[in-house]
């Protein structure tokens, strides 16, 4: 076992702890404390949308570590860096516990760090081996995977109670001490780890192909690939100009989802003209990447549905009765954010469970669980988790008290969903892209998460719409149960065309030979 790997393992479990820590108490702590001079009635939403605001930002900021980390300063010290400017966030919440821009600042700093370190700490772990230890890989992989979860368990059981019982400047506090330790152990390591250099530009990467085949001429053609990527970039034009009446994350983000989307047809529809100014090995790559995307697009509303367990859940349980619990002779009550602690348990126990029986009896009936069906299957469970916690808020609508426990049922589906979703889809697409793709891949995965969050956004704007209210109070539902069935019917259908969409898809096969 490479001598360095314990480094990269305690900070992961350090920065895991301290990252969940502030993340699972953020909700709670804007709605009790923060966000006191907004209107009751209109708390919740905004609690909602800085919330996912800021999770938008964790998962677009890899776009910017994973450049700076090929392109310059290499994986080491752009984690180091990106890891003070982390700290320097979580100082931030600390100690602007009453300052709403100091605090927005500190988000906005933890979301530039973690971001910027997201996608370059596992590939880090990967360059700690060779072709000498390579089998020892996977027990690390193994052991950083539990330790993310180790982290996020304890800091979701913690973190509440040290919200409750110490207040904001103790509980924001905390993770920021840990992120500290987190970078000065990943620091103390730097003499034994492997540093592989920035890689030289490629001529041949997803982005000098794309621009080729948008731009190539053909004899006697026009060029209508170039066409739609334009009209992608005037529609991205038209919603920044609405950033006065959307807000910029929303204009942003939306933005930046046309010019993928239209850019992404555009290139697809002439790609064969980059054929002679690239390899055929590098054409044949984007095609694939540019199939992987649609099942990524098709994913984002699943991310739409799981983040929302820190915002949308926490907000009901914070209405719900929390019976009288008793462990080991310790009688307690579970407060809501602490129910975000039954999401890392049952990661580690659903996936032996899906390995030794979901999967072994879906075999036994006939049906092969590819990874496409997999993950069909998880976007459906995220729908039933929310039409369960959406019949939950017309039971506490309906005037009966509730209890809390109640949730575990919705937190059971969702997480089986996520366990079928994200672990597969990593999965899915490092074998359908080629070695020479595979980080823009990664880049993509994660800015699933930020589109995934979009959407929360752009419906929680939609519901202050006059005529939106009117239409949901002449339904008899509340906005939050409305919101719930939304997303819900919104999931099951995505997944129906996730479906069909798998019936179409023809797997290949981009795992390395042995003889490479």
């Amino acid at each position: 076992m490479p001598r360095q790997i314990p480094y990269i393992i305690a900070n992961e479990g350090c920065e895991r702890f301290s990252f969940y820590g502030m993340r699972n108490i953020l909700t709670p702590f804007l709605l009790s404390t923060l966000l006191l001079f907004i209107p009751q009635a209109d708390r919740a939403t905004e609690a909602k949308h800085v919330f996912h605001t800021f999770v938008i930002g964790v998962y677009f900021f890899p776009l910017l570590g994973g450049w700076i980390a090929d392109r310059f300063w290499g994986k080491y010290k752009t984690v180091f860096w990106f890891s003070l400017i982390y700290v320097a966030g979580h100082a931030c919440l600390a100690i602007f516990e009453h300052n709403l821009e100091g605090f927005y600042l500190g988000l906005a700093l933890i979301a530039f760090g973690s971001g910027g370190i997201k996608p370059l700490v596992v590939s880090f772990v990967g360059d700690q081996f060779d072709q000498t230890n390579k089998n020892r890989a996977k027990v690390v992989f193994d052991a950083f995977y539990w330790i993310i979860n180790f982290g996020s368990f304890f800091a979701s059981l913690l973190m509440p109670v040290f919200l409750r019982d110490y207040g904001p400047a103790v509980a924001f506090g905390i993770p920021g001490v840990l992120m500290a330790i987190a970078t000065l152990v990943f620091w103390l390591g730097r003499d034994k780890y492997v540093h592989v250099p920035p890689a030289a530009p490629n001529p041949d990467s997803f982005s000098s192909v794309a621009r080729s085949a948008l731009l190539a001429r053909a004899p006697g053609q026009a060029r209508p690939g170039l066409s739609v990527a334009v009209i992608g970039a005037v529609g991205a034009l038209a919603s920044l100009c609405m950033t006065p009446s959307w807000g910029f994350v929303i204009a942003a983000c939306t933005a930046l989802v046309l010019l993928l989307a239209f850019g992404g047809i555009g290139v697809a529809m002439q790609l064969e003209r980059a054929r002679g100014a690239h390899t055929d090995a590098a054409v044949e790559g984007v095609r694939s990447v540019l199939r992987v995307l649609i099942v990524f697009a098709l994913i984002t509303p699943f991310w739409s549905l799981f983040d929302q367990k820190a915002s949308t859940w926490i907000v009901q349980a914070n209405s719900m009765e929390s019976p009288l619990l008793s462990l080991f002779g310790w009688d307690f009550r579970l407060l809501p954010a602490q129910m975000q602690a039954v999401n890392p348990i049952l990661v580690m126990l659903l996936i032996p469970f899906n390995n030794f029986a979901l999967f072994p009896l879906m075999r036994a009936v006939g049906i092969t669980p590819t990874p496409l069906r997999r993950m069909g299957l998880g976007i459906a469970l995220s729908a039933s988790a929310w039409v369960v916690i959406g019949m939950i808020q017309l039971w506490m609508d309906g005037g009966d008290k509730v209890s809390i426990l109640w949730q575990l049922l919705p937190y059971v589906l969702l997480t089986l969903g996520e366990v079928l979703v994200s672990a597969t889809g990593l999965e899915f697409a490092y074998s359908q892209a080629p070695a020479s793709m595979k980080g823009i891949i990664l880049s993509f995965w994660y800015l699933a998460v930020t589109v995934g969050n979009l959407w929360v956004l752009i419906v929680n704007s939609g519901v202050k719409n006059e005529v939106v209210v009117g239409w949901i109070a002449n339904s008899g539902l509340s906005a939050i149960a409305f919101q719930m069935f939304f997303f819900a019917a919104f999931a099951a259908v995505v997944a129906a065309v996730f479906g069909l969409y798998a019936l179409r898809y023809k797997m290949v096969d981009n795992y390395r030979s042995a003889a490479t």
